[in-house]
Parts: structure tokens; sequence; C-alpha cells
């Protein structure tokens, strides 16, 4: 009997020193592997990654020392000794191509002495401060993690947060010139570091390791395994790649209408025209204040006649001073803070006027998502609205402390770099159940892994 590894279905399970490590075939040529410093694995606290195809992978089992292949990709998993003595042990893996044997990735240590290649500092009794230290490669070259704003396309030599914020957008997937795409399947807020001595992803807080890897022999296969795994975009609108017209901001109907209406009296192309913000009463009311637009059913009319798609601005803050701040706080559907008062970030509002303080809905609460597009469906889909520009979705933070942020699912810094995903989610979920999903666009400030399932152009 083996008492490090064992075989369970698809995956080989490794147990030594208090830790648990999963590596399971998770699509073709991709495994999955997960980590933890007790005896169980659990499910992600946000499952990104689409149920995988069933596959046949190779497990190969010794004394200290296992693999499992599955297509083009094998992990080699060994039992070390840390000093080069037995002294101390730790399990190091390293990924490989199935057929040639050549190393893609592999795991390695900060110091002879530790921490080894996963580094678990516990923050509290069920979460955990983690970094996975990975080897560094001349001339590697990386691509990829969503949308920095650092300006460079390799990413090697780069350090860049994994923390959603207003233009910084956190897709935590890389494709490697050595074969290989990396994707780090983990909400948490954190970090990763493209050095020339050691690649790391830190998580400040998590409750296990999790990450997806997979090899191709092109650029073009791997982003296409990542897409097989975490989800097709639709098929992109005709009507949406037209001119679309946009100011900060129409105040009125009437303005609005008279732009549509010139632009056809002049004879020019205008495929859709976007209402921004403010075009509400408060914030977190999700509607048009009827002073400035008395008519949204009659204007959509009209812009239809015209053939000039409508896009109305959401955000999904709440403020105190909403009709529904009572309720929903009530029913815990707002996001809440861990000390203080109960304030996400100050901003502007029309009623009162002047700066207000606001949290958010919180998104990662299924009855959440539901409410707010419940009064979203009430408010605009009804009157002919089914294209959203989702603005403020980090959702941005001041100051940008996610460890104060409490959500259905836990800590902010635990789970929040999903919200994005989740709200767009919910979206896309209301727009199909009403049968309005094929042709409506999501416009996103923000998005995760999997968010191009539901449509969204960023």
């Amino acid at each position: 009997m083996n008492d490090i590894f064992t075989r369970e279905g698809d995956a080989l399970l490794c147990r030594f020193n208090g830790e648990t490590i999963r590596i399971e075939a998770w699509g073709p040529h991709s495994l999955r592997v997960k980590a933890r410093p007790t005896r169980e694995i659990r499910a992600a606290p946000v499952e990104a990654l689409l149920p995988p195809p069933s596959t046949s992978p190779q497990i190969e089992m010794r004394e200290t020392r296992a693999r499992i292949t599955n297509g083009k990709i094998a992990a080699e998993i060994a039992l070390v000794h840390r000093y080069g003595a037995d002294v101390k042990h730790e399990l190091l893996i390293r990924y490989v191509r199935a057929d040639s044997g050549a190393e893609l990735l592999a795991e390695t240590r900060s110091h002879f002495a530790g921490p080894g290649p996963r580094g678990w500092r516990p923050i509290a009794s069920e979460s955990w401060r983690l970094e996975a230290q990975f080897k560094a490669y001349d001339g590697e070259r990386l691509y990829g993690l969503g949308q920095p704003q650092h300006g460079y396309l390799d990413l090697k030599g780069i350090s860049t947060t994994l923390q959603q914020q207003n233009t910084h957008v956190v897709v935590p997937f890389v494709v490697s010139n050595r074969g290989y795409g990396f994707l780090w399947h983990n909400p948490a807020i954190g970090r990763c570091e493209f050095a020339k001595n050691v690649t790391r992803w830190s998580a400040e807080a998590t409750t296990q390791l999790d990450y997806w890897i997979t090899a191709g022999d092109t650029p073009a296969e791997i982003v296409r395994r990542y897409t097989d795994a975490t989800g097709h975009a639709p098929a992109f609108p005709e009507w949406a790649s037209g001119f679309w017209q946009c100011k900060l901001r129409y105040r009125t109907q009437e303005e609005l209408l008279s732009v549509a209406r010139e632009y056809k009296r002049r004879g020019l192309p205008l495929a859709c025209i976007v209402i921004d913000f403010f075009h509400w009463t408060r914030q977190g009311e999700w509607q048009f204040d009827p002073k400035e637009w008395p008519d949204p059913k009659a204007m959509v009319r009209e812009l239809d006649a015209l053939g000039v798609k409508t896009m109305v601005s959401i955000w999904p803050t709440v403020s105190a001073s909403s009709v529904y701040y009572k309720e929903m706080r009530e029913k815990g559907y707002l996001l809440r803070t861990e000390r203080g008062q109960p304030v996400v970030i100050p901003f502007p509002d029309k009623d009162p006027r002047g700066v207000g303080f606001f949290t958010y809905y919180d998104a990662t609460l299924p009855e959440s998502r539901a409410y707010h597009w419940e009064i979203v469906k009430r408010n605009y889909l009804d009157n002919g609205l089914d294209n959203f520009w989702l603005d403020a979705c980090e959702p941005e933070m001041r100051p940008a402390h996610p460890d104060n942020v409490r959500c259905s699912l836990g800590n902010g810094a635990e789970v929040l770099s999903a919200y994005p995903l989740l709200h767009e989610q919910g979206y896309r979920e209301g727009l199909t159940a009403a049968g309005r999903g094929s042709e409506a666009v999501l416009l996103c400030r923000s998005a995760w892994i999997g968010s191009q399932r539901h449509g969204v152009i960023l």
C-alpha cells in the first residue's frame, strides 16, 4: 500500500506531512491542481472552470514519486530531500511534455531551508496567505493577465497586483512561449511576479491552492484550450460592430433624442447611443429620473424606428438614501464592512446632492443578484432597454482595502476578484430568461475568468 499517492477516478491524490494535493485531468491536454494544508480538498468558492469532458489519464505510482499523463501534458510529483539528506522532505511538482519529456514548468523552493514551493501562512482558522513558486526560465515570454495598465506586452520582469481596479482588469491567465498556458483559478486578492529568478503567484487570503495548466503546440491552440475550459463567447451581434455614440453625459431624454435625430438628418451612421450615469434618481434605485427622462419606453421606440440601439449605464452601488436600502440591508443583500461604517466608496449622488457614501449589492449571493435583476427588468428591460453598460463593477473601493469587505462567500480578500463575473452572470441569466439574450450585449468595465461566456465587451 502506498502511504503518499492514491488514485481517485481521473485524479492523483497526494498526502504528505499534513498537506493534500489533488492533480486531475481537466479537459484535453490539461490538468487542474488543488492543494490545501489539511486532509481534505474543498470545492472552489467561485467555480469559473466549466465541467470538463471525460478523459482517460494515465496514472503511475511508486513509493516516493508519481506521474499523471493527460494527452500532451504530464505532471511528475516526487518526494525530495530539502537539505540533500534525509532530514526534511517535501513534494515537488514538475510539468513536462508527455511525448518528449521537455520541461514546461516546475515548482521550486524559495530557500533550501524553506518555505517550500507552496508556502502557507495561517491568518484565520480556515484561511491562509499562499505563495506558489515556480522556476524562472531564460528566454521565456509570457502574455496575458487581462487588461493591466503597465503597458508591457511581454510580462517577463513584471510584478502586478491581482486586484480588480478601475481600468485594471484581472483575468489571471498567461500563455508562455515554452508551450503551456497557466490559469490561477483563485478569486483572492493577490499578486503575480515574473522575475528573473522566480515566478510567484500569491493570494492574500485563500482556502486553498487552485490552478489549471495546459500544453499546446501553438499559442492559438493554448488559447483554444482555455476557452474550451472557461467558455466561448457567443456570436458578436452585427449591429454592435457599427458606430456607438456616447458622452459624459446626456442629461435629458430630449437631448439624447435630438442627437440621434441629427445623425439621421445628416445621413450619418449610428448603431448605438449610450445613456451614461446620473440618469437615475439615486444610486441603488436603478431607474430613470422622471423629471429628466419622462417616457423611456417612447424614447426607445423612436430610437428603434431610427435604427439605433439604446444602451444604459448601471452601477451596482447602493446609497443609504435608496428606497431599497433598508430591505436589502435586512436581507443581507449588500456588501458589508468588517470594521467601521458600512461604506465602500464615497461618490457624488443626485439626491441629496453632494458626496454620498455607498456600498454595493452583493453579486456573490444568488438571491441578491435576482433581487437586483428584477428591479433592472422592471425599470429598463420592460421599457425596451436590453443593452447594459455595467460600470464600476470591480467593485471600485476607496480606500482599496478588500480585506475590510464582507460578502456572502467570505472576506473580500478571499473572493472579490470574481465580483464582475458574478455580476455579469446575473444579467446574462436574466436576459436569457426573458428571451432577449441573442442580440443584447454587456459593456463592462471589469471581468474575470469566464466573463467571455456571458457576452461581455471590455
